[in-house]
């Protein structure tokens, strides 16, 4: 497997990662009842508890793409 190869497969993750990360935090934006009390019927948490949980999520999806898809490609970017 060759750099661009590495690289197009890189930036495209990167892509899909970026889109997912701001379609999950603009519904939990425009729709966090409606997300609760979806999440509600499988899982007995609070309000409170849920928020906790979903913020703690998304800082977790971030803090991995950056790790595992951004920072592979701009080290890439940087080589080639």
């Amino acid at each position: 497997m060759d750099i661009e190869t590495l690289k197009d497969f890189f930036m495209w993750c990167s892509v899909i990662n970026v889109a997912l990360l701001i379609l999950w935090t603009s519904i939990f934006m425009l729709a966090p009842d409606f997300v609760y009390h979806t999440q509600r019927h499988f899982f007995a948490i609070t309000r409170q508890q849920f928020d906790i949980a979903f913020y703690a999520f998304l800082g977790l999806f971030k803090l991995l793409f950056i790790i595992f898809s951004l920072v592979p490609y701009l080290t890439l970017l940087i080589l080639t």
